[in-house]
Protein backbone atom coordinates (compact mmCIF):
# COMPACT_ATOMS: atom_id res chain seq x y z
CA UNK A 1 0.00 0.00 0.00
CA UNK A 2 2.61 2.42 0.80
CA UNK A 3 4.73 2.09 -2.42
CA UNK A 4 1.51 2.22 -4.36
CA UNK A 5 0.71 5.64 -2.95
CA UNK A 6 4.30 6.96 -3.59
CA UNK A 7 3.98 6.04 -7.32
CA UNK A 8 0.69 7.77 -7.36
CA UNK A 9 2.22 11.25 -5.28
CA UNK A 10 5.33 10.80 -7.96
CA UNK A 11 2.82 11.67 -10.58
CA UNK A 12 2.25 14.95 -10.69
CA UNK A 13 5.72 16.01 -9.61
CA UNK A 14 6.88 14.34 -12.60
CA UNK A 15 4.87 15.77 -14.84
CA UNK A 16 6.22 19.45 -13.15
CA UNK A 17 9.43 18.19 -13.85
CA UNK A 18 8.90 17.48 -17.68
CA UNK A 19 7.22 20.94 -17.81
CA UNK A 20 10.18 22.63 -16.21
CA UNK A 21 12.40 21.20 -18.46
CA UNK A 22 10.18 22.31 -21.62
CA UNK A 23 10.52 25.59 -20.03
CA UNK A 24 14.28 25.26 -19.61
CA UNK A 25 14.62 24.01 -23.40
CA UNK A 26 12.69 26.96 -24.73
CA UNK A 27 14.32 30.08 -22.67
CA UNK A 28 17.50 28.06 -24.39
CA UNK A 29 16.61 28.11 -27.55
CA UNK A 30 15.52 31.72 -27.58
CA UNK A 31 18.67 32.22 -25.69
CA UNK A 32 20.50 30.71 -28.56
CA UNK A 33 18.89 32.64 -31.25
CA UNK A 34 19.65 36.04 -29.18
CA UNK A 35 23.47 34.84 -29.31
CA UNK A 36 23.46 33.63 -32.84
CA UNK A 37 22.27 37.05 -34.45
CA UNK A 38 24.65 38.89 -32.07
CA UNK A 39 27.31 36.95 -33.43
CA UNK A 40 26.37 37.12 -37.23
CA UNK A 41 26.13 40.66 -36.48
CA UNK A 42 29.89 41.09 -34.94
CA UNK A 43 30.88 38.89 -37.98
CA UNK A 44 29.12 40.75 -40.94
CA UNK A 45 27.46 43.76 -39.69
CA UNK A 46 23.61 44.55 -39.51
CA UNK A 47 21.13 45.26 -37.30
CA UNK A 48 20.24 42.18 -34.84
CA UNK A 49 17.79 44.56 -33.05
CA UNK A 50 14.58 43.43 -34.95
CA UNK A 51 16.11 39.84 -33.82
CA UNK A 52 16.40 40.45 -30.07
CA UNK A 53 13.10 42.61 -30.45
CA UNK A 54 11.46 38.97 -31.61
CA UNK A 55 12.93 36.78 -28.72
CA UNK A 56 11.78 39.51 -26.14
CA UNK A 57 8.25 39.42 -27.48
CA UNK A 58 7.89 35.79 -27.92
CA UNK A 59 9.48 35.00 -24.20
CA UNK A 60 7.56 37.95 -22.53
CA UNK A 61 3.99 36.69 -24.51
CA UNK A 62 4.55 32.98 -23.27
CA UNK A 63 5.05 34.14 -19.90
CA UNK A 64 1.94 36.23 -19.71
CA UNK A 65 0.02 33.47 -21.58
CA UNK A 66 1.07 31.55 -18.99
CA UNK A 67 0.09 33.45 -15.87
CA UNK A 68 -3.11 34.82 -17.40
CA UNK A 69 -4.07 31.29 -18.99
CA UNK A 70 -3.58 29.70 -15.51
CA UNK A 71 -5.90 32.35 -13.60
CA UNK A 72 -8.23 32.85 -16.63
CA UNK A 73 -8.53 29.58 -18.63
CA UNK A 74 -11.75 30.87 -20.27
CA UNK A 75 -11.44 34.72 -20.02
CA UNK A 76 -7.82 35.19 -21.09
CA UNK A 77 -8.26 33.45 -24.35
CA UNK A 78 -11.34 35.11 -25.26
CA UNK A 79 -9.71 38.74 -24.55
CA UNK A 80 -6.99 38.04 -26.83
CA UNK A 81 -9.04 36.79 -29.89
CA UNK A 82 -10.89 39.86 -29.51
CA UNK A 83 -7.86 42.18 -29.28
CA UNK A 84 -6.08 40.53 -32.38
CA UNK A 85 -9.36 40.97 -33.99
CA UNK A 86 -9.79 44.42 -33.21
CA UNK A 87 -5.87 45.19 -33.97
CA UNK A 88 -6.57 43.37 -37.50
CA UNK A 89 -9.67 45.86 -37.89
CA UNK A 90 -7.75 49.22 -36.63
CA UNK A 91 -4.37 48.69 -38.53
CA UNK A 92 -4.92 46.12 -41.43
CA UNK A 93 -2.21 47.06 -43.13
CA UNK A 94 0.74 46.89 -40.71
CA UNK A 95 3.30 45.68 -43.22
CA UNK A 96 4.36 46.22 -46.73
CA UNK A 97 5.61 44.51 -49.44
CA UNK A 98 4.81 42.97 -53.07
CA UNK A 99 1.34 42.09 -53.44
CA UNK A 100 0.13 38.87 -54.77
CA UNK A 101 -3.59 37.10 -55.59
CA UNK A 102 -3.49 35.65 -52.51
CA UNK A 103 -3.97 39.20 -50.72
CA UNK A 104 -1.44 40.53 -48.08
CA UNK A 105 -0.01 37.80 -46.76
CA UNK A 106 1.33 39.88 -43.91
CA UNK A 107 0.93 40.82 -39.95
CA UNK A 108 -2.90 41.19 -40.82
CA UNK A 109 -3.55 37.52 -41.48
CA UNK A 110 -1.41 36.46 -38.68
CA UNK A 111 -3.36 38.50 -35.97
CA UNK A 112 -6.50 37.11 -37.30
CA UNK A 113 -5.70 33.23 -37.45
CA UNK A 114 -4.08 33.67 -33.54
CA UNK A 115 -7.44 35.39 -33.05
CA UNK A 116 -9.29 32.37 -34.22
CA UNK A 117 -7.24 30.31 -32.61
CA UNK A 118 -7.80 31.71 -29.31
CA UNK A 119 -11.27 31.41 -29.51
CA UNK A 120 -11.17 28.34 -30.24
CA UNK A 121 -9.25 27.39 -27.57
CA UNK A 122 -11.49 29.77 -25.19
CA UNK A 123 -14.58 27.67 -26.39
CA UNK A 124 -13.15 23.82 -25.68
CA UNK A 125 -12.02 25.63 -21.69
CA UNK A 126 -15.51 26.65 -21.58
CA UNK A 127 -17.84 24.64 -19.53
CA UNK A 128 -21.51 25.33 -20.66
CA UNK A 129 -22.82 24.19 -24.25
CA UNK A 130 -23.77 27.97 -24.25
CA UNK A 131 -20.43 29.49 -24.07
CA UNK A 132 -18.95 27.03 -26.13
CA UNK A 133 -21.10 28.00 -29.50
CA UNK A 134 -21.05 31.96 -28.78
CA UNK A 135 -17.13 31.32 -28.92
CA UNK A 136 -17.29 28.86 -31.85
CA UNK A 137 -19.72 31.76 -33.33
CA UNK A 138 -16.72 34.31 -32.74
CA UNK A 139 -14.14 32.63 -34.51
CA UNK A 140 -16.53 31.98 -37.30
CA UNK A 141 -17.17 36.02 -37.07
CA UNK A 142 -13.01 36.26 -37.61
CA UNK A 143 -13.18 33.86 -40.48
CA UNK A 144 -15.61 36.85 -41.86
CA UNK A 145 -13.52 39.97 -41.02
CA UNK A 146 -10.66 38.63 -42.93
CA UNK A 147 -12.91 38.52 -46.06
CA UNK A 148 -13.81 42.02 -45.48
CA UNK A 149 -10.62 42.89 -44.89
CA UNK A 150 -9.22 41.74 -48.17
CA UNK A 151 -7.28 38.49 -46.30
CA UNK A 152 -7.72 35.46 -48.49
CA UNK A 153 -5.17 34.51 -46.45
CA UNK A 154 -5.93 35.35 -43.66
CA UNK A 155 -9.92 33.49 -44.13
CA UNK A 156 -8.22 29.89 -45.60
CA UNK A 157 -6.10 30.07 -41.99
CA UNK A 158 -9.05 30.80 -40.01
CA UNK A 159 -11.39 28.26 -41.68
CA UNK A 160 -8.23 25.39 -41.26
CA UNK A 161 -7.68 26.28 -37.63
CA UNK A 162 -11.52 26.27 -36.60
CA UNK A 163 -11.95 23.10 -38.80
CA UNK A 164 -9.38 21.24 -37.26
CA UNK A 165 -10.51 22.49 -33.32
CA UNK A 166 -13.81 21.04 -34.38
CA UNK A 167 -11.77 17.68 -35.47
CA UNK A 168 -10.01 17.35 -32.51
CA UNK A 169 -13.20 16.31 -30.46
CA UNK A 170 -12.59 12.72 -32.45
CA UNK A 171 -9.25 12.65 -31.45
CA UNK A 172 -7.71 11.29 -28.55
CA UNK A 173 -4.30 11.13 -29.40
CA UNK A 174 -2.05 14.79 -28.98
CA UNK A 175 1.16 13.33 -30.50
CA UNK A 176 -1.23 12.19 -33.81
CA UNK A 177 -2.62 15.44 -34.01
CA UNK A 178 0.39 17.33 -33.45
CA UNK A 179 2.65 15.27 -35.89
CA UNK A 180 0.28 16.30 -38.71
CA UNK A 181 0.50 19.74 -38.22
CA UNK A 182 4.86 19.47 -37.95
CA UNK A 183 4.02 17.50 -41.10
CA UNK A 184 2.17 20.29 -42.64
CA UNK A 185 4.66 23.07 -41.34
CA UNK A 186 7.48 20.97 -43.13
CA UNK A 187 5.86 20.65 -46.73
CA UNK A 188 4.84 24.78 -47.04
CA UNK A 189 8.57 25.18 -45.94
CA UNK A 190 9.86 22.67 -48.36
CA UNK A 191 7.96 24.18 -51.16
CA UNK A 192 8.83 27.45 -50.26
CA UNK A 193 12.30 26.21 -50.84
CA UNK A 194 11.99 24.18 -53.94
CA UNK A 195 10.32 27.11 -55.59
CA UNK A 196 12.90 29.39 -54.19
CA UNK A 197 15.77 26.81 -55.52
CA UNK A 198 13.85 26.66 -58.89
CA UNK A 199 13.31 22.79 -58.64
CA UNK A 200 10.28 22.03 -58.84
CA UNK A 201 8.22 20.68 -62.44
CA UNK A 202 7.58 23.54 -64.68
CA UNK A 203 4.23 22.47 -64.42
CA UNK A 204 4.01 23.50 -60.50
CA UNK A 205 6.10 26.12 -60.56
CA UNK A 206 4.17 28.30 -62.91
CA UNK A 207 1.10 28.41 -60.88
CA UNK A 208 2.75 28.88 -57.96
CA UNK A 209 4.69 31.69 -59.43
CA UNK A 210 1.61 32.89 -60.46
CA UNK A 211 -0.08 32.83 -57.25
CA UNK A 212 2.78 34.69 -55.15
CA UNK A 213 3.86 36.92 -57.36
CA UNK A 214 6.54 37.33 -59.85
CA UNK A 215 8.15 39.90 -57.08
CA UNK A 216 8.25 37.76 -54.59
CA UNK A 217 9.69 34.63 -56.36
CA UNK A 218 12.64 36.66 -57.01
CA UNK A 219 13.26 37.80 -53.43
CA UNK A 220 13.37 34.13 -52.48
CA UNK A 221 15.84 33.18 -55.12
CA UNK A 222 18.41 36.24 -54.44
CA UNK A 223 17.46 34.97 -50.53
CA UNK A 224 18.81 31.62 -51.35
CA UNK A 225 21.28 32.88 -53.37
CA UNK A 226 22.76 34.81 -50.39
CA UNK A 227 22.12 31.64 -47.96
CA UNK A 228 24.38 29.76 -50.33
CA UNK A 229 26.60 32.53 -50.88
CA UNK A 230 27.62 32.41 -46.94
CA UNK A 231 26.47 29.34 -45.75
CA UNK A 232 27.25 29.39 -41.98
CA UNK A 233 26.67 32.45 -41.03
CA UNK A 234 24.82 34.39 -43.78
CA UNK A 235 25.40 38.66 -44.43
CA UNK A 236 24.34 39.82 -41.05
CA UNK A 237 20.93 40.35 -39.96
CA UNK A 238 18.87 42.99 -41.33
CA UNK A 239 21.43 43.23 -44.83
CA UNK A 240 19.15 41.46 -47.13
CA UNK A 241 17.84 44.75 -48.18
CA UNK A 242 21.28 45.94 -48.63
CA UNK A 243 22.57 43.34 -50.65
CA UNK A 244 19.65 41.88 -52.78
CA UNK A 245 19.86 43.53 -56.26
CA UNK A 246 15.92 42.39 -56.83
CA UNK A 247 15.38 45.08 -53.88
CA UNK A 248 18.05 47.78 -54.40
CA UNK A 249 16.26 48.03 -58.21
CA UNK A 250 12.93 48.26 -56.76
CA UNK A 251 11.84 51.39 -54.96
CA UNK A 252 8.94 50.11 -53.55
CA UNK A 253 10.33 46.51 -51.45
CA UNK A 254 10.49 46.66 -48.23
CA UNK A 255 14.05 45.38 -47.56
CA UNK A 256 13.00 41.85 -46.50
CA UNK A 257 12.42 38.41 -48.63
CA UNK A 258 9.37 37.80 -47.21
CA UNK A 259 9.66 34.53 -46.29
CA UNK A 260 10.87 33.68 -42.43
CA UNK A 261 13.01 30.85 -42.89
CA UNK A 262 14.72 32.26 -46.25
CA UNK A 263 15.17 35.51 -44.33
CA UNK A 264 17.07 33.65 -41.51
CA UNK A 265 19.07 31.78 -44.03
CA UNK A 266 19.99 34.37 -45.98
CA UNK A 267 21.02 37.26 -42.84
CA UNK A 268 22.08 34.32 -39.84
CA UNK A 269 22.83 31.16 -42.24
CA UNK A 270 21.04 27.69 -42.09
CA UNK A 271 22.23 28.28 -38.46
CA UNK A 272 20.18 30.59 -37.93
CA UNK A 273 17.28 29.12 -39.90
CA UNK A 274 17.82 25.98 -37.84
CA UNK A 275 17.37 27.36 -34.73
CA UNK A 276 14.15 29.13 -35.87
CA UNK A 277 12.82 25.38 -37.02
CA UNK A 278 13.97 24.37 -33.35
CA UNK A 279 11.94 27.42 -31.60
CA UNK A 280 8.26 25.82 -33.67
CA UNK A 281 9.89 22.33 -32.98
CA UNK A 282 9.86 23.37 -29.17
CA UNK A 283 6.54 25.11 -28.96
CA UNK A 284 4.56 21.65 -30.39
CA UNK A 285 6.24 19.45 -27.77
CA UNK A 286 5.19 22.29 -25.19
CA UNK A 287 2.05 21.80 -25.69
CA UNK A 288 2.66 17.82 -26.11
CA UNK A 289 3.45 18.30 -22.34
CA UNK A 290 0.86 20.53 -21.29
CA UNK A 291 -1.88 19.71 -19.05
CA UNK A 292 -4.68 21.20 -20.82
CA UNK A 293 -7.27 19.07 -23.03
CA UNK A 294 -6.17 17.78 -26.14
CA UNK A 295 -8.73 19.68 -27.84
CA UNK A 296 -6.95 23.01 -26.36
CA UNK A 297 -3.57 21.60 -27.42
CA UNK A 298 -4.52 21.00 -30.99
CA UNK A 299 -6.39 24.37 -31.38
CA UNK A 300 -3.75 26.61 -30.21
CA UNK A 301 -1.13 24.05 -32.97
CA UNK A 302 -3.33 24.34 -35.33
CA UNK A 303 -3.19 28.34 -35.10
CA UNK A 304 0.47 28.09 -34.85
CA UNK A 305 1.02 26.34 -37.54
CA UNK A 306 -1.17 28.13 -39.76
CA UNK A 307 1.02 31.15 -38.79
CA UNK A 308 4.29 28.90 -39.70
CA UNK A 309 2.49 29.00 -43.46
CA UNK A 310 1.60 32.88 -43.34
CA UNK A 311 5.58 33.31 -42.30
CA UNK A 312 6.94 31.23 -44.77
CA UNK A 313 5.12 33.07 -47.86
CA UNK A 314 4.71 36.58 -45.68
CA UNK A 315 6.17 38.87 -43.25
CA UNK A 316 4.38 38.28 -40.13
CA UNK A 317 7.43 37.63 -38.05
CA UNK A 318 8.77 40.81 -38.25
CA UNK A 319 5.31 42.89 -36.74
CA UNK A 320 6.32 42.45 -32.95
CA UNK A 321 2.46 42.66 -31.88
CA UNK A 322 2.58 38.75 -34.41
CA UNK A 323 5.07 37.23 -32.28
CA UNK A 324 3.75 38.70 -28.87
CA UNK A 325 0.64 37.13 -30.13
CA UNK A 326 2.18 33.89 -30.96
CA UNK A 327 3.87 33.62 -27.66
CA UNK A 328 0.45 34.37 -25.65
CA UNK A 329 -1.72 32.30 -27.47
CA UNK A 330 1.29 29.46 -26.63
CA UNK A 331 1.64 30.09 -23.00
CA UNK A 332 -2.37 30.04 -23.04
CA UNK A 333 -2.37 26.50 -23.94
CA UNK A 334 0.63 25.54 -21.75
CA UNK A 335 -0.75 26.81 -18.63
CA UNK A 336 -2.28 24.41 -15.63
CA UNK A 337 -5.48 26.73 -14.66
CA UNK A 338 -5.09 27.03 -10.88
CA UNK A 339 -8.34 24.97 -10.01
CA UNK A 340 -6.90 22.15 -11.69
CA UNK A 341 -4.44 20.72 -9.61
CA UNK A 342 -4.49 16.98 -9.08
CA UNK A 343 -5.83 16.32 -5.31
CA UNK A 344 -2.33 14.83 -3.07
CA UNK A 345 -2.47 10.90 -4.14
CA UNK A 346 -4.30 11.51 -7.34
CA UNK A 347 -2.29 10.24 -10.71
CA UNK A 348 -1.89 13.16 -12.84
CA UNK A 349 -3.47 13.29 -16.48
CA UNK A 350 -1.15 12.03 -19.53
CA UNK A 351 -1.15 13.66 -22.55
Amino acid sequence: MRSTGTAATAGPAGARERRGASDATGGALLGACAAWSLITAGVHGGHPEGMLLAVLAVAAGYAGGRICGALLPVAAPCAGALAGLGLAVAAPRLTLGPSSPLGHTGATAALLILAAGAACCAAWAARTAAARLTLRLLAVGIAGAAVALGSPAGFVGCVVVLLCSLAAARLRARALGLAGLAAAAVLVTGVSLAVAEDALPEGLTAPLEGQLGRQRVLLWRDAMGLAEREPAMGVGPGRFGEISPVVTEDLLADGKPHSAPLQQASEQGFVGMALLAAVFCWLLYALWRSPRSTQVVLSAGAALTALTAVATVGNALSVTTVTTAAGLLAGIATARPLGDDPPDGALSHHP
